[in-house]
């Protein structure tokens, strides 16, 4: 299982704890109990080749957010691992590029990325988690507060991989190879970006399936862990 970005594993412990088998998670770079990000390689590679070492052959790999385009490369690159995939709120921008939910995501993220641009990390924080997080910046507490200013560059650490698709994984027909079933779960008052995210990749696999949980948000998994768990069955 494979969290969000600004998120640690134990966010996905209820979740894991439904499930009949065992789960492995893991902290990405510069989250929780790994070290701090050291700026080398391209994140979302360093991430996937934690997930690859601690796949076990066969697994169903799940993955939430950034968390989820790691899955999707995983699956796709080390397809002997994955046997099933779970993608939740996969932010994997890129497949969208060109439209007008990309160009409307665009627009709502601009103020992040002035406030990132001005070295305003609080400030980045509060236009990221307004966004992306569970309520709004004001319901964090001081202590999540600080967890997320202090990991905010982590956020355009990630960017080239989903926003761009540096590793050129929407052009290499990967994704249309696979085979393997694909769940796609959304909430359905996630931002609308999410839903043109999850059509564009189901239009790419055979095998996918797309569920939407209501009254959720995009951080379904840690709110309607129940609900996940069931769509995934």
């Amino acid at each position: 299982m494979i969290h969000c970005m600004l998120g640690r594993h134990e966010a996905l412990l209820p979740l894991a704890g439904m499930l009949p088998h065992r789960a492995t998670l893991f902290d990405m770079p510069g989250h929780g109990r790994s070290p701090d990000w050291d700026g080398q390689g391209d994140y979302q590679s360093v991430t996937c080749a934690m997930a690859e070492g601690l796949a076990a052959p066969a697994s169903h790999v799940i993955g939430h957010s950034f968390g989820a385009t790691v899955a999707l490369r995983l699956a796709c690159t080390r397809p002997d691992l994955v046997s099933r995939l779970t993608l939740i709120e996969p932010v994997f921008f890129a497949a969208v590029r060109g439209t007008a939910a990309f160009d409307a995501h665009q627009r709502d993220f601009a103020p992040f990325v002035r406030a990132m641009q001005a070295g305003n990390r609080i400030a980045a924080a509060r236009a990221f988690i307004n966004i992306w997080g569970q309520g709004g910046w004001v319901d964090l507490s001081p202590r999540a507060q600080t967890y997320i200013a202090d990991r905010i560059h982590l956020v355009p650490a990630g960017a080239p991989a989903i926003e761009e698709d540096n590793f050129g994984l929407l052009g290499s027909g990967l994704i249309e190879a696979l085979t393997i079933p694909v769940t796609l779960i959304a909430g359905a008052k996630s931002p609308p970006v999410i839903a043109a995210v999850h059509a564009a990749l189901a239009a790419r696999m055979p095998q996918a399936r797309r569920i939407i949980i209501p009254e959720a948000g995009h951080m379904v998994p840690l709110t309607h862990p129940d609900a996940v768990f069931d769509a995934m069955n």
